[in-house]
């Protein structure tokens, strides 16, 4: 009997600051090994091959299936605005020259249009949200030529209509395993390696997608697992710094507090970071997670004024973000502060406070997006049509961008260097320092070479 080959695509090439390892694909490919050991698996990944390795290796494998992972549909980024989607269809128009592959395309990029990019894309099927399990009982439904019509998050054609799953149920227990290959690039060109300890988020940020990508359930990751993972990766890989891609890290303490606790049982002398913010934190919590090696923080701030971050439904106050930040520098852990300069709500005095509150945090760097873009099923969507911002027939594939009608951004910059702080603006090209550094051999995030 033939064996069923599926190949698993990562389609990103953004790569600013720093290359990102495909998680998806490896959380993917370690669920299907273990449901479906008989599966032939290989990967591809944009970052590290081009569209004619991609062609070579399609005519070379003829894979059956070919599941792809959309990370992003643009760049976020309101000075360049470039959008992902015509490097999209190009690998499908792809693998549709050079073979009969089934298929499947999925994704956060993905999850956020579901319908809308899979009518524009036209692949045979779609995974929507966490892939795991749609995506194995698609293949079995498939090779047993049995019905996939129940599967939950599944979007597929019927009756020339597309229809889109309804999605209840969460994968129990996501494991990852990484490609050594893989591993060797992100090591030597990002610096870290990135691994997740949880999914979902529970905080309703007016402008964010990952309640809608993820869920609002927020589900732990076992955490005995990820101490192993770490321990492999540390000791067999020499891999000694990891980003936790949570969306928040502390969010649920009693596990971190367990994560930590086992890591420090590893006796590794790792580091690592994550994204944090300022609502659920403390002394013993950070003196803990220090032990345990977290020697960097990215907080979403967002706003250092309180009306704005109220206009933004943020769970935490200015105070908030002073207390922890005079915290962080006690105890040398590095912070950097990303906020969102000129969104929803923002006044020309919201943004001088956010200023001038700025020089009060020392010793840290300040990362502004400028605009909020827009996306469908976000607060902020509702609000922007509310405000005659957008078209109400607007789909948002071609990126948009909540920008107050306050706020003047040829001034911003102005205003970010009087403070006589760090601040790195999204058009600002840090890759050739960044690229000396990497050839030095430095690790992490790069940003605590300029604290200021």
């Amino acid at each position: 009997m033939p064996v069923t080959k599926l190949l698993l695509v990562s389609a990103n090439q953004y790569a600013e600051p720093s290359p990102v390892y495909p998680l998806g694909i490896s959380y993917l490919e370690a669920y299907l090994k273990e449901k479906s050991p008989e599966l032939d698996i290989q990967l591809f990944d944009f970052n590290v091959s081009s569209h004619a390795d991609f062609a070579e290796q399609l005519q070379k494998y003829k894979p059956d299936y070919v599941g792809i992972s959309l990370r992003n549909i643009d760049d976020v980024n309101i000075y360049r605005q470039e959008s992902f989607i015509g490097h999209y269809s190009a690998i499908i128009q792809t693998i549709r020259t050079y073979g009969r592959s089934t298929i499947i395309i999925g994704g956060p990029g993905y999850s956020i249009y579901p319908r809308l990019l899979f009518e524009h894309l036209k692949p045979d099927f779609a995974v929507y949200g966490e892939g795991e399990e749609c995506l194995w009982s698609l293949l079995k439904a498939l090779e047993n030529k049995t019905g996939y019509a129940a599967i939950e998050g599944l979007v597929y054609t019927k009756n020339n209509t597309t229809q889109v799953n309804d999605k209840k149920r969460y994968c129990p227990d996501p494991k990852v395993c990484f490609d050594a290959k893989l591993l060797d690039f992100y090591w030597k060109q990002g610096g870290m390696l990135n691994i997740q300890t949880k999914r979902g988020c529970p905080y309703q940020c007016v402008y964010c997608t990952y309640p809608l990508i993820e869920g609002a359930t927020v589900r732990t990751l076992d955490a005995a697992t990820v101490a192993d993972t770490l321990a492999d990766l540390y000791f067999n890989q020499n891999i000694d710094y990891v980003f936790f891609t949570d969306s928040v890290f502390n969010i649920n303490n009693a596990y971190n507090l367990e994560l930590a606790e086992r890591i420090i049982s590893k006796k590794m002398n790792l580091k690592w970071g994550g994204y944090f913010n300022f609502a659920n934190i403390d002394e013993k919590l950070l003196r803990i997670l220090q032990q345990a090696g977290l020697a960097h923080i990215e907080f979403g701030t967002d706003s250092l004024c309180d009306a704005t971050l109220k206009n933004y439904n943020k769970p935490f106050t200015v105070a908030d973000i002073f207390e922890t930040s005079k915290l962080c520098n006690r105890l040398k852990i590095d912070c950097a502060h990303f906020l969102i300069l000129g969104g929803y709500g923002e006044t020309e005095d919201t943004l001088n406070e956010t200023f001038e509150n700025s020089k009060k945090i020392e010793r840290t760097v300040f990362f502004p997006f400028v605009g909020m873009r827009i996306y469908p099923g976000t607060k902020l969507h509702a609000r922007a049509v509310q405000e005659n911002k957008i078209s109400k027939d607007d789909n948002l594939l071609k990126p948009a961008y909540y920008l107050s009608d306050f706020v003047d951004p040829a001034l911003l910059k102005k205003k970010a260097k009087k403070t006589g702080r760090p601040w790195i603006f999204p058009d600002e090209d840090m890759s050739g320092q960044m690229q000396r550094l990497r050839s030095r051999g430095k690790k992490g995030p790069l940003w605590e070479y300029v604290l200021g």
